[in-house]
C-alpha cells in the first residue's frame, strides 16, 4: 500500500538567520519541532528530513525521522524546495517506498497545527482535493508602492470601505505545510495543481522565521503556543543525566549573612529526596555553580553527587563532565534560573527552567517546572526524569528485537537518606 510521507527540507546554510534550522524555539531545534509535529499527525506514516548538514541529520534522526542526504547542487541559496522534494521522492522510490501522499513541512514554521495537518491529509487521501496548503484568514486591505512610491490599493477600491462583517475573507499562506498527491506533484513539478484546498490555522501559529526578529518573536510566543503541544507531554523527561545550577534552583536565590559574614541558605528536604531517587535509579547528577561557596560543597557532599564550582565558563565545564560520563548532551537535562545558565541551556537536549526564572531563561526552556527554586523544583524535575525513564523502559520491553539490559546491583549506589 502507498504511504503518506512527510518530507522536511532543512539545508545547513542560511543567510538571514545563521544555522536557522538548528535554532531553538521553546528549547527545541526548529527541525526537531517539524519532525515532532509530523510524528504527532496520526495520518502520516513516515517522516523524512532531507539535508546536506550532518548536525541537522543527527538531530532529525534523534527525533525519529528518516534522513535523505541532499546533494550540494540542491542545497544552495538558489535551490528550490521543489527540487529537494523531487530528489527525496526519488531516493525513497529507490528504497522501495511507495509514496501516495506527500506532506511538505517547513521547519521555519515552528508552530505547525497538527489537527489542521491531519485534516489536510484526509482531504488529499480522499481525493476531494489534489493539493492543500495551510493559511490564515485575513480581512486586511492590501496596498503596494506604485509610481514614485505612491500607495496604490490591491483588490479594493479606495472610496469603498465595507465593514469586516460585510466582506468575504482572503487567505494568506503560512508556509507551515503543503499536502499533495505525490504523482500529481511530480507531474506538475509544483506544489499547487488540480483542485487546491485551504487548511485554516490559528493566526498565532502562523509565524514563519526568516529573520532574527521573527526568531525572537517565536521564542516569546512559544510558552503560549506550546502549552497544548509540548506542555501536555512535559510530564516525562527521558534523559540519562541531570545537571543543575545551585542558587535559585536548590535555594530560593536568597542568602542569609550573620554578623560575622558567614553565609547560609535554605534548601528543601523534598529536593534531597528527589536527588536520592535519581541516584538510586543510576542517573548521574551534577551541581554546577559559578561561585565557590562552602555551603554548595556541603550540600553536594550530603547528597552524594558531583559538584563543580567557580565555573567561569559553565558551558565548557558541562561539556567536559558530559564527556567524562560518556553521555551525549542531547540526553542531559539542565535546570537553571538566570542568564549565566543560558549557554548551558542551549547545549543540552532538555533545557529546564524554574517558574520564577529570568525571562530569557524561560524563553529558552523546553519545560518550565511547576515548583520554584528551593521549594521542590529539583524534586519536580527528578519525578519527571524518573517518569521518562519508566516510559523508555516500557517501550524498550515492547520491542522484541531489543534485548533487556541488566545492571548489577553495584551499578546503582544507595540513595542518601535525609531525616524526615
Amino acid at each position: 500500500m502507498s504511504e503518506v510521507v512527510a518530507i522536511i527540507p532543512a539545508r545547513g546554510g542560511s543567510k538571514g538567520v545563521p544555522r536557522k534550522n538548528l535554532q531553538r524555539v521553546g528549547g527545541v531545534p526548529l527541525v526537531a519541532r517539524a519532525v515532532d509535529a509530523a510524528r504527532r499527525c496520526s495520518a502520516i506514516d513516515r517522516v523524512v528530513v532531507t539535508t546536506d548538514d550532518a548536525d541537522i541529520a543527527a538531530v532529525a534522526a534523534e527525533w525519529g525521522a528518516e534522513v535523505v542526504e541532499r546533494p550540494a547542487d540542491l542545497s544552495g541559496d538558489l535551490a528550490s524546495s521543489e527540487s529537494a522534494l523531487v530528489h527525496a521522492l526519488e531516493t525513497l522510490e529507490a528504497r522501495k517506498v511507495d509514496v501516495g501522499v506527500l506532506a511538505f513541512l517547513q521547519a521555519t514554521s515552528p508552530f505547525i497545527d497538527v489537527d489542521a495537518l491531519t485534516a489536510a491529509v484526509q482531504l488529499v487521501r480522499s481525493r476531494r482535493r489534489d493539493s492543500v496548503f495551510s493559511a490564515v484568514e485575513t480581512y486586511g486591505f492590501l496596498w503596494e508602492k506604485g509610481v514614485g512610491s505612491a500607495a496604490e490599493p490591491i483588490g479594493h477600491e479606495i472610496d469603498v470601505r465595507p465593514r469586516r462583517q460585510d466582506r468575504e475573507p482572503h487567505y494568506l499562506e503560512t508556509g507551515g505545510f503543503y499536502v499533495m498527491r505525490a504523482a500529481g506533484f511530480r507531474a506538475a513539478n509544483h506544489r499547487f495543481f488540480g483542485s487546491v484546498g485551504i487548511a485554516e490555522v490559528a493566526p498565532r501559529t502562523a509565524i514563519e522565521i526568516d529573520t532574527l526578529d521573527e526568531l525572537e518573536l517565536a521564542r516569546t510566543l512559544a510558552p503560549l503556543v506550546d502549552r497544548d503541544a509540548f506542555g501536555a507531554r512535559a510530564g516525562a523527561i527521558p534523559v540519562d543525566a541531570v545537571v543543575t545550577d545551585f542558587d535559585g534552583v536548590h535555594t530560593d536565590d536568597t542568602v542569609h549573612v550573620d554578623q560575622n559574614g558567614v553565609e547560609s541558605v535554605t534548601v528543601s528536604r523534598s529536593d534531597g529526596m528527589g536527588v536520592g531517587m535519581l541516584r538510586a535509579a543510576g542517573i548521574p547528577f551534577l551541581i554546577l555553580s559559578t561561585e565557590s561557596n562552602p555551603v554548595v560543597t556541603a550540600r553536594a557532599r550530603k547528597l552524594g553527587v558531583d559538584v563543580r564550582q567557580a565555573a567561569a565558563d559553565k558551558a565548557a565545564v558541562l561539556r567536559e563532565w558530559a564527556d567524562q560520563q560518556g553521555i551525549p548532551l542531547a540526553r542531559i537535562a539542565y535546570l537553571g534560573n538566570d542568564v549565566n545558565d543560558l549557554r548551558c541551556l542551549e547545549l543540552v537536549g532538555w533545557p529546564i527552567a524554574v517558574p520564577d526564572a529570568h525571562p530569557l531563561v524561560l524563553s529558552s526552556a523546553r519545560v518550565v517546572l511547576d515548583r520554584p527554586g528551593g521549594a521542590g523544583a529539583v524534586r519536580d524535575l527528578a519525578e519527571r526524569v524518573l517518569t521518562g525513564r519508566s516510559a523508555t523502559a516500557v517501550a524498550t520491553a515492547l520491542r522484541p528485537s531489543v534485548a533487556p539490559v541488566r545492571a548489577a546491583a553495584s551499578d546503582h549506589p544507595a540513595a542518601p537518606q535525609e531525616a524526615s
